[in-house]
């Protein structure tokens, strides 16, 4: 669904930018009642110390107007069940070269082309992300793609999650961006009261029917900084004693999007969605592996279902902290131009890191399909 347009004054510039990019009606600064971070239009264009951005057909746009009812749900199919997990159509032997960053987690893949897989290779993508649980693939043309077209591919492993708070390119909803414009110095603001940035979390958890296989394509970045950490799920839970894994089973755990949403509306941003509580399995079963994997995360889980609150903070303390501090089922992928970082939210935590500080911009786009509801398998010994 294509947004409305905003009533408001807009910018004077020479070259067209989305319509979005508006002065606040009142005159009192750059998106004071729309957008949860702001960016001034002149440097993004290019007219202060800072390069152009290199794709403003993708700078962030919050709508008001863009007012949607509760999700549905819908029958997710997962294609990486039916993937050649020889990855033929993927991997081509003599074409592809594959570099695996960690035993369990985190691949980086050149010399193959993703706008370009058949659907064949498109279900090997999802089994064998599913399996790495986060691939970077390297010289990608996907920003170069019209939205629509990269829209195209994401819209074949889920049906497409509109993020109910976040910046998205004018006319395309379903793309959620990261956005800290040229010459942003929020993060010394942010460091005032705050002593790290991380923040582990596997993607709107909150959902019903919350992401499988997700796609984060860079269009500007930092000369350096700016990494992103993922932790391997699987082995987190693997690492557990028998006895704590089996204790795990059958308990589920609430997560919430209610204070995502108040913050954005305190912030003056956008809430297109009401926000929802759901519950979800603590250890969740992958459809196409079988593999178990932890599914809580500080972000948006917040108690144990018919636990006590002392009990649940004590067990949700221990699996933060046991995935946060588990540097050795981690992965820190650096982003290049022509990035395309590929993991499954199923089994994988993430977070971004805010540790430059030259002003630089750091803009990526994220198509995130949403798959099945969350479901666990008995314990096996």
């Amino acid at each position: 669904m294509a947004p409305a347009a905003i009533q408001t004054e807009t910018v004077t510039v020479p070259v067209q930018l989305p319509s979005a990019i508006r002065l606040n009606p009142k005159g009192t600064g750059q998106y004071k009642e729309l957008a949860p971070n702001k960016f001034d239009p002149e440097t993004e264009l290019g007219k202060k110390e800072y390069p152009p951005a290199k794709y403003p057909n993708y700078l962030p746009t919050w709508n008001p107007e863009q007012k949607y009812p509760p999700l549905e749900p819908f029958e997710h199919y997962e294609h990486g069940k039916d993937a050649d997990t020889t990855y033929p159509d993927l991997l081509p032997e003599g074409v592809a070269t594959v570099t695996h960053l960690t035993p369990t987690i985190g691949t980086e893949v050149k010399g193959i082309q993703l706008s370009s897989l058949s659907d064949a290779g498109k279900d090997q993508l999802a089994r064998f992300v599913a399996e790495r649980k986060v691939v970077a693939f390297r010289n990608q043309d996907f920003a170069d793609l019209p939205i629509d077209k990269a829209l195209e591919f994401g819209g074949y492993f889920g049906r497409h999650h509109i993020h109910p708070t976040s910046g998205s390119p004018e006319g395309h909803p379903e793309i959620h961006l990261v956005h800290r414009g040229a010459g942003d110095n929020g993060a010394d603001k942010y460091f005032e009261n705050r002593t790290s940035s991380v923040a582990w979390h596997s993607d709107v958890s909150y959902e019903l029917q919350p992401p499988g296989t997700t796609f984060l394509y860079i269009l500007d970045q930092p000369d350096t900084g700016g990494d992103t950490l993922f932790a391997d799920a699987v082995e987190a839970y693997n690492r557990l004693s028998p006895a704590f894994r089996e204790r795990l089973h059958g308990l589920r755990a609430t997560h919430s999007a209610i204070e995502q949403a108040n913050a954005s509306v305190n912030r003056g941003g956008i809430k297109r969605r009401e926000p929802v509580v759901n519950e979800h399995p603590i250890v969740r079963t992958h459809p196409a592996t079988g593999q178990k994997a932890i599914y809580v995360n500080p972000q948006f889980t917040r108690d144990i279902v018919g636990l006590k609150k002392e009990e649940s903070d004590a067990i949700l303390k221990f699996l933060y902290d046991h995935l946060a501090y588990g540097a050795d089922f981690q992965v820190r992928v650096k982003w290049e131009p022509g990035t395309v970082v590929v993991w499954d939210n199923r089994v994988t935590q993430h977070s971004a890191l805010l540790d430059w500080k030259s002003g630089q911009r750091r803009h990526l786009a994220r198509i995130t399909p949403q798959a099945e509801r969350p479901y666990e398998t008995p314990y096996e010994g």
